[in-house]
């Protein structure tokens, strides 16, 4: 097998890292800002952007700012993604695959969210001690987006070591932690492309009112997903669906955490948890980056930027920025507007927004029902990995009389 090395984006987001404790990026972040809101790394060749007002020119300007990555880097299912593309085909396919995440479609799930968050809760009856990443913000997500594509719960397992193979980076940028990283991400994702295809074809001669029978059948005047664009497809939600809600949950816990008091508040007035949900979205933003590509000679932040540079935006820096969110720095339950771009922002902004935020409030509505009171006991930040958010969340938990 030909192993690769990391691309220029790869290389900037891992000097990154090396910059900054991966869970807490925010002095980092704040430094950037002020210094070097737009940078451009000569190691790396490429750009990184850290203010709000930049960093929402580049997601709204679509024929400057490219989604498209070019061919040489076109290697991997989910670059044959509407994510990844530009219009026409990305209005084509999002035409299509929109049918199936309307707010009828959405609201449909939420009596079966709050039975699956339940039933999580029941298993967890009698327990002083909880880690609210195993026990409550990775399963709910993955149960629920497995249901949603009609795929059998009980590979959750293998979903979730697929997502995080995919997300992943190398450890660092030595041409063995390269040739590892690449070989396991080879692996996870034939895997995951081969459960699919068998998927979609057991589908097409059954077709039910699941997601994939959805889209199997979606027409937009006429046209349809072929096979080779509904498997990627089928690839990004699952990811989607799982690794950014399952983040979502978890860093909304731990910053409710970090400030005393504001769980109890949020318990209290629980009509706030929608918009503690935005505001654990602008906080801590569950997926920190998109990349862009230059189409055109363009300036940006009074830099000059060159066709073909790349481009790495840091929503997560964005959302903080000082001249667009009063004290941005602090965790704010009932932060109204809340024009946070952790979604992302334009024609490519989150399709499944509706669904992670009907997840998140129905998970803290139960756990604010069930525990008087949570107590931070220790976590691990995720490493490796172009998601941010905790790998363990162990708490200490106080159940209501």
């Amino acid at each position: 097998m030909e192993t690769t090395t990391p691309n220029a984006v790869q290389k900037a987001l891992l000097r990154g890292k090396h910059k900054q404790d991966p869970y807490h990026p925010f002095d980092w972040y704040a430094n950037m800002r002020q210094t070097s809101p737009v940078h451009f790394d000569e190691a790396s060749q490429t750009w990184s952007v850290f203010t709000y007002e930049e960093a929402k020119r580049v997601t709204i300007d679509k024929d400057t700012f490219s989604s498209q990555p070019p061919k040489d880097r076109r290697k991997h299912s989910l670059m044959k993604t509407m994510v990844m593309m530009d219009p026409p085909n990305h209005t084509r396919i999002r035409s299509i695959v929109s049918k199936a995440f309307t707010p009828r479609v959405m609201k449909s799930w939420e009596p079966r969210i709050q039975e699956l968050m339940e039933e999580l809760m029941a298993e967890l009856e009698g327990k002083q001690e909880i880690d609210l990443v195993q026990n409550i913000s990775y399963p709910l997500p993955v149960i629920v987006i497995a249901e949603l594509l009609g795929v059998p719960s009980e590979h959750k397992q293998s979903f979730k070591e697929w997502s995080d193979i995919l997300v992943s980076m190398p450890k660092s940028e030595d041409t063995e932690d390269v040739a590892e990283w690449q070989k396991i991400r080879d692996q996870g994702e034939a895997d995951m492309m081969a459960f699919f295809a068998d998927t979609i074809e057991r589908k097409r001669h059954n077709l039910g009112d699941d997601l994939i029978s959805l889209l199997i059948q979606a027409e937009e005047n006429g046209d349809k997903l072929s096979a080779d664009e509904l498997i990627p497809f089928c690839n990004l939600l699952l990811l989607a669906g799982n690794e950014t809600t399952t983040n979502l949950i978890s860093n909304m816990v731990f910053s409710l955490l970090e400030q005393p008091g504001t769980y109890k508040a949020l318990a209290q007035s629980p009509e706030l948890i929608p918009r503690a949900v935005e505001e654990a979205v602008r906080f801590r933003a569950p997926a920190p980056t998109i990349v862009r590509y230059v189409t055109e000679d363009t300036v940006l932040g009074g830099k000059m930027l060159k066709k073909g540079d790349n481009v790495i935006v840091f929503l997560a820096s964005a959302n903080r920025d000082e001249r667009h969110f009063s004290n941005a720095h602090e965790f704010d339950i009932h932060r109204h507007p809340n024009p946070h771009i952790g979604f992302g922002h334009g024609i490519h902004f989150c399709l499944g927004a509706p669904l992670a935020r009907l997840e998140a409030c129905t998970a803290m509505k139960v756990l604010m029902e069930r525990y008087e009171a949570l107590e931070l006991l220790s976590y691990v930040p995720m490493t490796s990995s172009s998601m941010y958010g905790l790998k363990e969340l162990k708490l200490r938990v106080t159940s209501r009389s």
